[in-house]
């Protein structure tokens, strides 16, 4: 480990880059031989692009290939890829833990002259011997500002985008990554339960979201005990607030006749699942049991559609009609589903994979995609409320979808009666 010298007595003494190899390298998320498949991918990519090296900003970039999850605070991170080497890039506040943490070599940048990030850049690929002329960047998660320091830190080469070709890597997700995957909706169902076993008369949204997330989190931390334990959250919401699918939890008391919104999300070593339910507290009115039954119909025939071969805007199509039968399409709030693996509420999309209208991609084996239709009725009109469900399906060979969500959907399932 390299350690600043002793006889510094002026921050302009202090070293710009640093090596901290601190400790020893922890057990990671997944095989080497997991992160070798993902990185020979990449390769691929740069070789089909003809370029030297790619830099990767992104959460979901440094994490897919390296295992490595920054915090931010306003500084820069980054994953350079080269033909043969991986190297971090990290913050001097981090210390060894990015090293301990990531497959790969790792250097630190200190904090003691300006722009000492993007000379780390400049050191990884001159360790690597790599004078560049084409690079790879992520302009899917890359600001303007940050950008063009790269270019300048790099002179006349060529900034190239990789970022819709590695997501497209991203999409067809490895056995490794579907047992994490597996994990973390059997993890969401036991927030479920967590729950439903909670709500009562009286509780408020962000009592009932914290007994979730602590059910979450005990489980998650037994099951991957050598990773970092971070980031798992609730929304739970009733009455009003159900009308968006991103409502934080409030300080409102659940009150008998609310319609509810059950939304898990356990963040497994970054990788995201969810689990999301509509309930009642108490026997619904006729309309929003009506409303409810057609969701649960739309949801019951999405899960139905979601086979290999089967393209994005088709299905969407498809479900649309069942809506348009019953009058409620303007009441739709966001696509039928999603793909899974490095993403957040903060970081990582995978948005070439989404049951939409405007997408056309098809559906294949190794893909991870959830279904969850969503309508709104807006307060003061009959069955007012957000109204959504939401499963994982695995699409696997020979034709093969497996549903890794078991807790149970629609109202004979969640009318919480007590």
């Amino acid at each position: 480990m390299t350690i600043t010298p002793a006889t510094a007595t002026n921050v302009s003494e202090l070293e710009r880059l640093k090596t901290l190899h601190n400790g020893t390298k922890q057990k990671l998320t997944f095989s080497d031989a997991e992160f070798e498949r993902r990185l020979s991918g990449l390769r691929q990519i740069m070789a089909a692009k003809d370029l030297d090296a790619v830099i990767l900003t992104s959460y979901h970039g440094i994490k897919y290939y390296s295992d490595f999850l920054y915090t931010t605070f306003g500084r820069n991170y980054a994953l350079v890829v080269t033909a043969n080497e991986s190297v971090t890039i990290t913050a001097n506040i981090d210390a060894g833990m990015p090293w301990r943490t990531s497959y790969g070599d790792n250097i630190v940048y200190t904090d003691w002259q300006r722009d000492n990030f993007y000379f780390g850049l400049q050191e990884a690929l001159r360790r690597a011997g790599v004078k560049a002329s084409r690079l790879g960047v992520e302009d899917d998660a890359l600001p303007v500002m940050t950008r063009q320091r790269i270019q300048d830190a790099f002179g006349g080469a060529t900034l190239v985008d990789v970022s819709q070709a590695a997501m497209r890597q991203r999409m067809i997700k490895s056995a490794e990554e579907i047992e994490v995957i597996k994990h973390g909706a059997r993890i969401g169902d036991m927030g479920g339960e967590a729950i439903k076993a909670a709500i009562r008369e009286g509780i408020t949204e962000y009592e009932v979201a914290l007994i979730g997330t602590e059910a979450m989190v005990h489980e998650i931390a037994k099951t991957f005990p050598d990773r970092e334990v971070r980031d798992t959250w609730v929304w739970f919401q009733s009455g009003i607030n159900t009308d968006g699918a991103h409502n934080w939890a409030t300080t409102r008391k659940l009150q008998r006749g609310d319609i509810l919104s059950l939304n898990c999300f356990p963040m497994t070593s970054g990788y995201y699942t969810a689990l999301e339910r509509t309930l009642f507290l108490g026997e619904p009115d006729e309309r929003s049991l009506e409303l409810w039954n057609v969701n649960v119909e739309v949801h019951k025939r999405g899960l139905e559609l979601i086979k290999p071969g089967a393209v994005c805007k088709d299905i969407a199509a498809e479900l649309n009609e069942i809506y348009i039968g019953h009058g409620l399409l303007p009441n739709r709030t966001f696509g039928y589903g999603h793909s899974f693996g490095v993403l957040s509420h903060y970081y990582g999309r995978e948005a070439g994979l989404e049951l939409r209208e405007d997408i056309d991609t098809v559906l294949e084996p190794g893909m991870v995609v959830s279904m969850e239709p969503m309508i709104t009725v807006l307060d003061g009109e009959p069955g007012a409320g957000g109204y959504r469900e939401h499963d994982i399906l695995v699409i696997g060979e020979d034709n093969s979808v497996e549903n890794i969500t078991k807790f149970g959907f629609g109202p004979e399932n969640n009318i919480i009666d007590r």
